[in-house]
Protein backbone atom coordinates (compact mmCIF):
# COMPACT_ATOMS: atom_id res chain seq x y z
CA UNK A 1 0.00 0.00 0.00
CA UNK A 2 1.23 3.50 -0.86
CA UNK A 3 0.30 7.01 0.24
CA UNK A 4 1.35 8.59 -3.05
CA UNK A 5 -1.24 9.24 -5.74
CA UNK A 6 -1.14 6.44 -8.28
CA UNK A 7 -1.42 7.08 -12.00
CA UNK A 8 -4.14 5.22 -13.89
CA UNK A 9 -4.60 4.90 -17.65
CA UNK A 10 -8.08 3.91 -18.80
CA UNK A 11 -8.04 2.50 -22.34
CA UNK A 12 -10.29 4.53 -24.62
CA UNK A 13 -11.29 3.49 -28.12
CA UNK A 14 -14.33 3.56 -30.43
CA UNK A 15 -15.20 0.18 -28.89
CA UNK A 16 -14.94 1.20 -25.21
CA UNK A 17 -18.24 1.92 -23.48
CA UNK A 18 -18.67 5.45 -22.16
CA UNK A 19 -19.94 4.23 -18.80
CA UNK A 20 -17.05 1.79 -18.49
CA UNK A 21 -14.48 4.52 -19.04
CA UNK A 22 -15.96 7.27 -16.95
CA UNK A 23 -17.21 5.32 -13.97
CA UNK A 24 -13.55 4.52 -13.33
CA UNK A 25 -12.67 8.18 -13.80
CA UNK A 26 -15.33 9.38 -11.37
CA UNK A 27 -14.86 6.79 -8.63
CA UNK A 28 -11.06 6.74 -8.60
CA UNK A 29 -10.86 10.55 -8.65
CA UNK A 30 -13.09 10.66 -5.57
CA UNK A 31 -10.84 8.42 -3.44
CA UNK A 32 -9.28 10.55 -0.70
CA UNK A 33 -11.33 13.57 -1.77
CA UNK A 34 -15.10 13.18 -1.52
CA UNK A 35 -15.37 11.62 1.95
CA UNK A 36 -13.77 14.72 3.46
CA UNK A 37 -15.99 16.96 1.33
CA UNK A 38 -19.13 15.16 2.43
CA UNK A 39 -18.40 14.57 6.14
CA UNK A 40 -15.80 17.20 7.02
CA UNK A 41 -13.56 14.45 8.39
CA UNK A 42 -9.82 14.52 7.68
CA UNK A 43 -8.16 16.37 4.84
CA UNK A 44 -8.47 15.92 1.11
CA UNK A 45 -5.64 13.81 -0.27
CA UNK A 46 -6.38 12.27 -3.68
CA UNK A 47 -5.04 8.72 -4.02
CA UNK A 48 -5.46 8.08 -7.75
CA UNK A 49 -4.92 10.23 -10.85
CA UNK A 50 -6.93 8.59 -13.67
CA UNK A 51 -6.79 9.58 -17.32
CA UNK A 52 -8.42 8.24 -20.48
CA UNK A 53 -5.95 7.61 -23.31
CA UNK A 54 -6.47 6.29 -26.80
CA UNK A 55 -4.12 4.83 -29.37
CA UNK A 56 -3.52 8.14 -31.17
CA UNK A 57 -4.89 10.65 -28.64
CA UNK A 58 -7.48 11.91 -31.11
CA UNK A 59 -11.22 12.34 -30.33
CA UNK A 60 -13.26 9.21 -30.91
CA UNK A 61 -16.93 8.25 -30.99
CA UNK A 62 -18.00 5.60 -28.48
CA UNK A 63 -20.58 2.90 -29.33
CA UNK A 64 -23.36 5.04 -27.79
CA UNK A 65 -22.61 7.91 -30.18
CA UNK A 66 -20.87 10.14 -27.63
CA UNK A 67 -17.70 11.89 -28.82
CA UNK A 68 -14.87 11.71 -26.30
CA UNK A 69 -11.66 13.69 -26.14
CA UNK A 70 -8.93 11.60 -24.47
CA UNK A 71 -6.21 13.07 -22.29
CA UNK A 72 -3.59 11.93 -24.76
CA UNK A 73 -2.14 8.99 -26.71
CA UNK A 74 -0.66 5.73 -25.48
CA UNK A 75 3.07 6.40 -25.56
CA UNK A 76 5.69 3.69 -25.29
CA UNK A 77 7.96 4.49 -22.35
CA UNK A 78 5.23 6.41 -20.51
CA UNK A 79 3.52 3.82 -18.34
CA UNK A 80 1.12 4.30 -15.40
CA UNK A 81 0.84 2.39 -12.14
CA UNK A 82 -2.47 0.87 -13.28
CA UNK A 83 -4.00 0.11 -16.69
CA UNK A 84 -7.79 -0.35 -16.83
CA UNK A 85 -9.54 -1.94 -19.81
CA UNK A 86 -13.30 -1.22 -19.80
CA UNK A 87 -15.91 -3.35 -21.55
CA UNK A 88 -15.61 -3.37 -25.33
CA UNK A 89 -18.46 -3.36 -27.84
CA UNK A 90 -17.42 -6.45 -29.80
CA UNK A 91 -18.99 -9.76 -30.76
CA UNK A 92 -17.82 -12.73 -28.65
CA UNK A 93 -16.31 -14.62 -31.59
CA UNK A 94 -14.92 -11.64 -33.48
CA UNK A 95 -13.78 -10.26 -35.81
CA UNK A 96 -11.72 -8.11 -33.50
CA UNK A 97 -10.70 -4.50 -34.17
CA UNK A 98 -7.31 -3.90 -35.79
CA UNK A 99 -6.53 -1.49 -32.96
CA UNK A 100 -6.40 -4.40 -30.53
CA UNK A 101 -2.95 -5.43 -31.78
CA UNK A 102 -1.32 -2.01 -31.26
CA UNK A 103 -3.13 -1.35 -27.97
CA UNK A 104 -2.15 -4.85 -26.84
CA UNK A 105 1.53 -4.14 -27.56
CA UNK A 106 1.40 -1.06 -25.35
CA UNK A 107 -0.38 -3.00 -22.56
CA UNK A 108 2.30 -5.72 -22.70
CA UNK A 109 5.03 -3.09 -22.43
CA UNK A 110 3.26 -1.43 -19.49
CA UNK A 111 2.92 -4.76 -17.69
CA UNK A 112 6.60 -5.55 -18.30
CA UNK A 113 7.37 -2.17 -16.74
CA UNK A 114 5.46 -3.09 -13.57
CA UNK A 115 1.93 -1.82 -14.24
CA UNK A 116 -1.10 -3.56 -12.78
CA UNK A 117 -3.51 -4.42 -15.62
CA UNK A 118 -7.23 -4.94 -14.95
CA UNK A 119 -10.00 -5.70 -17.42
CA UNK A 120 -13.77 -5.71 -17.08
CA UNK A 121 -16.32 -7.77 -19.00
CA UNK A 122 -15.48 -8.09 -22.72
CA UNK A 123 -12.35 -6.03 -22.10
CA UNK A 124 -10.75 -9.32 -21.09
CA UNK A 125 -10.84 -10.33 -24.77
CA UNK A 126 -8.47 -7.45 -25.50
CA UNK A 127 -6.24 -8.53 -22.62
CA UNK A 128 -6.34 -12.13 -23.88
CA UNK A 129 -5.01 -10.95 -27.26
CA UNK A 130 -1.83 -9.70 -25.56
CA UNK A 131 -0.85 -13.22 -24.51
CA UNK A 132 -0.37 -12.10 -20.90
CA UNK A 133 -3.12 -14.44 -19.67
CA UNK A 134 -1.56 -17.54 -21.24
CA UNK A 135 -1.52 -20.38 -18.71
CA UNK A 136 -3.42 -18.32 -16.15
CA UNK A 137 -6.94 -18.21 -14.77
CA UNK A 138 -9.22 -15.43 -15.99
CA UNK A 139 -12.87 -14.51 -16.23
CA UNK A 140 -15.04 -12.40 -18.50
CA UNK A 141 -18.72 -11.77 -19.10
CA UNK A 142 -20.62 -15.07 -19.18
CA UNK A 143 -21.54 -14.42 -22.82
CA UNK A 144 -17.85 -14.38 -23.79
CA UNK A 145 -16.61 -17.34 -21.72
CA UNK A 146 -17.14 -20.00 -24.40
CA UNK A 147 -15.53 -17.91 -27.13
CA UNK A 148 -12.54 -17.02 -24.97
CA UNK A 149 -12.05 -20.70 -24.13
CA UNK A 150 -12.17 -21.64 -27.81
CA UNK A 151 -10.01 -18.78 -29.12
CA UNK A 152 -7.51 -18.91 -26.27
CA UNK A 153 -7.42 -22.54 -25.08
CA UNK A 154 -4.35 -21.88 -22.92
CA UNK A 155 -6.40 -19.56 -20.67
CA UNK A 156 -8.19 -21.26 -17.77
CA UNK A 157 -11.62 -19.62 -17.99
CA UNK A 158 -13.37 -19.33 -14.62
CA UNK A 159 -16.89 -18.53 -15.76
CA UNK A 160 -18.30 -18.72 -12.22
CA UNK A 161 -15.96 -16.04 -10.83
CA UNK A 162 -16.53 -12.30 -10.93
CA UNK A 163 -12.98 -11.32 -10.00
CA UNK A 164 -9.78 -13.24 -10.73
CA UNK A 165 -6.37 -11.81 -9.73
CA UNK A 166 -3.57 -13.74 -11.46
CA UNK A 167 -0.01 -13.56 -12.69
CA UNK A 168 3.16 -12.25 -11.13
CA UNK A 169 2.22 -10.39 -7.96
CA UNK A 170 -1.44 -10.67 -8.95
CA UNK A 171 -0.86 -7.80 -11.38
CA UNK A 172 -3.39 -9.16 -13.87
CA UNK A 173 -7.01 -8.79 -12.76
CA UNK A 174 -10.02 -9.85 -14.78
CA UNK A 175 -13.68 -9.33 -13.95
CA UNK A 176 -17.08 -10.52 -15.22
CA UNK A 177 -20.01 -8.42 -16.44
CA UNK A 178 -20.06 -4.62 -16.90
CA UNK A 179 -21.22 -3.91 -13.35
CA UNK A 180 -18.32 -5.89 -11.92
CA UNK A 181 -16.39 -2.63 -12.03
CA UNK A 182 -17.71 -2.46 -8.44
CA UNK A 183 -15.53 -5.42 -7.55
CA UNK A 184 -12.49 -4.20 -9.50
CA UNK A 185 -12.52 -0.70 -8.07
CA UNK A 186 -13.09 -1.79 -4.47
CA UNK A 187 -10.39 -4.46 -4.82
CA UNK A 188 -7.86 -1.97 -6.20
CA UNK A 189 -8.68 0.70 -3.63
CA UNK A 190 -8.44 -1.76 -0.73
CA UNK A 191 -5.20 -3.22 -2.06
CA UNK A 192 -3.46 0.05 -2.95
CA UNK A 193 -5.02 2.73 -0.75
CA UNK A 194 -6.24 0.72 2.22
CA UNK A 195 -9.40 -1.03 3.35
CA UNK A 196 -10.70 2.12 5.08
CA UNK A 197 -10.66 4.01 1.79
CA UNK A 198 -12.48 1.13 0.12
CA UNK A 199 -15.15 1.18 2.83
CA UNK A 200 -15.60 4.93 2.43
CA UNK A 201 -16.06 4.62 -1.34
CA UNK A 202 -18.49 1.74 -0.87
CA UNK A 203 -20.55 3.91 1.48
CA UNK A 204 -20.34 6.99 -0.75
CA UNK A 205 -21.42 5.17 -3.90
CA UNK A 206 -23.53 2.47 -2.21
CA UNK A 207 -21.41 -0.24 -3.78
CA UNK A 208 -21.58 -3.94 -2.98
CA UNK A 209 -19.36 -6.90 -3.77
CA UNK A 210 -21.08 -9.42 -6.04
CA UNK A 211 -20.62 -12.20 -3.54
CA UNK A 212 -22.38 -14.88 -5.58
CA UNK A 213 -20.28 -14.48 -8.70
CA UNK A 214 -21.89 -14.22 -12.13
CA UNK A 215 -23.44 -17.65 -12.61
CA UNK A 216 -26.83 -16.47 -11.28
CA UNK A 217 -26.94 -13.82 -14.02
CA UNK A 218 -25.97 -16.06 -16.92
CA UNK A 219 -28.77 -16.72 -19.36
CA UNK A 220 -29.00 -19.68 -21.67
CA UNK A 221 -26.05 -19.42 -24.04
CA UNK A 222 -26.57 -22.38 -26.35
CA UNK A 223 -27.59 -20.66 -29.59
CA UNK A 224 -24.49 -21.67 -31.55
CA UNK A 225 -25.29 -21.53 -35.25
CA UNK A 226 -24.90 -24.67 -37.36
CA UNK A 227 -26.22 -26.19 -40.60
CA UNK A 228 -27.17 -29.68 -39.43
CA UNK A 229 -30.90 -29.79 -40.14
CA UNK A 230 -31.41 -33.05 -38.25
CA UNK A 231 -29.88 -31.58 -35.11
CA UNK A 232 -31.93 -28.42 -35.51
CA UNK A 233 -35.01 -30.60 -35.62
CA UNK A 234 -33.95 -32.26 -32.36
CA UNK A 235 -33.39 -28.85 -30.75
CA UNK A 236 -36.85 -27.67 -31.75
CA UNK A 237 -38.32 -30.80 -30.17
CA UNK A 238 -36.26 -30.33 -27.00
CA UNK A 239 -37.46 -26.74 -26.54
CA UNK A 240 -40.95 -28.04 -25.72
CA UNK A 241 -40.12 -31.49 -24.35
CA UNK A 242 -37.05 -31.08 -22.11
CA UNK A 243 -38.97 -32.60 -19.18
CA UNK A 244 -39.29 -35.95 -20.99
CA UNK A 245 -37.90 -38.79 -18.80
CA UNK A 246 -35.53 -39.97 -21.58
CA UNK A 247 -34.92 -36.82 -23.63
CA UNK A 248 -31.65 -37.78 -25.35
CA UNK A 249 -32.99 -41.08 -26.67
CA UNK A 250 -36.20 -39.36 -27.78
CA UNK A 251 -34.27 -36.55 -29.51
CA UNK A 252 -32.33 -39.13 -31.51
CA UNK A 253 -35.51 -40.96 -32.47
CA UNK A 254 -37.26 -37.71 -33.38
CA UNK A 255 -34.60 -36.71 -35.90
CA UNK A 256 -34.22 -40.22 -37.34
CA UNK A 257 -30.70 -41.07 -36.18
CA UNK A 258 -29.33 -43.95 -34.16
CA UNK A 259 -28.19 -42.80 -30.74
CA UNK A 260 -24.46 -43.10 -31.42
CA UNK A 261 -24.61 -41.03 -34.60
CA UNK A 262 -26.89 -38.53 -32.90
CA UNK A 263 -24.48 -38.01 -29.98
CA UNK A 264 -21.56 -37.45 -32.33
CA UNK A 265 -23.41 -35.06 -34.64
CA UNK A 266 -25.01 -33.10 -31.80
CA UNK A 267 -21.62 -32.53 -30.16
CA UNK A 268 -20.10 -31.43 -33.45
CA UNK A 269 -22.98 -29.09 -34.30
CA UNK A 270 -23.56 -27.44 -30.92
CA UNK A 271 -20.28 -27.86 -29.08
CA UNK A 272 -21.90 -29.72 -26.20
CA UNK A 273 -23.49 -33.05 -25.41
CA UNK A 274 -27.27 -33.54 -25.74
CA UNK A 275 -27.49 -34.17 -21.98
CA UNK A 276 -25.74 -30.88 -21.18
CA UNK A 277 -28.07 -29.14 -23.62
CA UNK A 278 -31.14 -30.56 -21.87
CA UNK A 279 -29.72 -29.58 -18.47
CA UNK A 280 -29.31 -26.01 -19.69
CA UNK A 281 -32.89 -25.91 -20.92
CA UNK A 282 -34.22 -27.31 -17.65
CA UNK A 283 -32.20 -24.95 -15.48
CA UNK A 284 -33.20 -21.89 -17.47
CA UNK A 285 -36.87 -22.83 -17.16
CA UNK A 286 -36.41 -23.43 -13.43
CA UNK A 287 -34.80 -20.00 -13.03
CA UNK A 288 -37.70 -18.35 -14.83
CA UNK A 289 -40.22 -20.16 -12.63
CA UNK A 290 -38.36 -19.21 -9.47
CA UNK A 291 -38.38 -15.56 -10.56
CA UNK A 292 -42.02 -15.38 -11.61
CA UNK A 293 -44.01 -17.92 -9.57
CA UNK A 294 -44.62 -19.01 -5.99
CA UNK A 295 -44.17 -22.70 -6.73
CA UNK A 296 -42.08 -24.66 -4.27
CA UNK A 297 -38.62 -25.56 -5.63
CA UNK A 298 -39.39 -29.27 -5.34
CA UNK A 299 -42.50 -28.82 -7.51
CA UNK A 300 -40.46 -26.85 -10.03
CA UNK A 301 -37.90 -29.66 -10.08
CA UNK A 302 -40.59 -32.17 -11.00
CA UNK A 303 -42.07 -29.87 -13.65
CA UNK A 304 -38.77 -29.42 -15.48
CA UNK A 305 -37.96 -33.13 -15.42
CA UNK A 306 -36.23 -34.07 -12.15
CA UNK A 307 -37.86 -36.83 -10.11
CA UNK A 308 -35.41 -36.42 -7.22
CA UNK A 309 -35.60 -32.92 -5.65
CA UNK A 310 -32.23 -33.41 -3.94
CA UNK A 311 -30.54 -34.08 -7.28
CA UNK A 312 -32.15 -30.95 -8.76
CA UNK A 313 -31.02 -28.79 -5.82
CA UNK A 314 -27.44 -30.10 -6.07
CA UNK A 315 -27.31 -29.52 -9.83
CA UNK A 316 -28.85 -26.05 -9.49
CA UNK A 317 -26.36 -24.97 -6.84
CA UNK A 318 -23.41 -26.27 -8.84
CA UNK A 319 -24.53 -24.55 -12.03
CA UNK A 320 -25.92 -21.30 -10.60
CA UNK A 321 -23.79 -20.85 -7.50
CA UNK A 322 -26.64 -20.70 -4.99
CA UNK A 323 -29.65 -22.72 -3.87
CA UNK A 324 -33.02 -22.35 -5.64
CA UNK A 325 -34.47 -20.48 -2.64
CA UNK A 326 -31.49 -18.11 -2.48
CA UNK A 327 -31.87 -17.49 -6.21
CA UNK A 328 -35.56 -16.66 -5.73
CA UNK A 329 -34.81 -14.22 -2.90
CA UNK A 330 -32.15 -12.48 -4.96
CA UNK A 331 -33.96 -12.29 -8.29
CA UNK A 332 -37.66 -12.10 -7.48
CA UNK A 333 -38.95 -8.71 -8.57
CA UNK A 334 -40.57 -6.70 -5.78
CA UNK A 335 -44.28 -6.03 -5.94
CA UNK A 336 -44.79 -2.53 -7.36
CA UNK A 337 -48.05 -0.67 -7.00
CA UNK A 338 -48.73 1.43 -10.10
CA UNK A 339 -51.37 4.13 -9.61
CA UNK A 340 -54.12 4.18 -12.23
Amino acid sequence: MTTQALTVTIIGSPYSSSSGMFVFMDVLTSVGRDWSLLTGEGIQSPRFVPTVKSLDGEPFTAPNGMVHIPHGPLIFGDYPDIVLIPDQYIAPSGPFPNEFAAIGDWIKAAYANGSIVASVCSGTMLLAHTGLLSGLEATTHWGFCDSMGQLFPDIKVRRERLLVPAGDGHRLITAGGPSSWHDVVLYLIARLAGIDEARKIARLYLLNWHEYGQLPYACLSISRQHDDLSIRKAQVWAADNYAHPAPVREMARHCGLNERSFLRRFQKATGQSPLDYIRHLRLEEAKQMLETSDQAPDDIAAEVGYEEPAAFRALFKKAVGMTPLAYRRRHRLPAISIPI
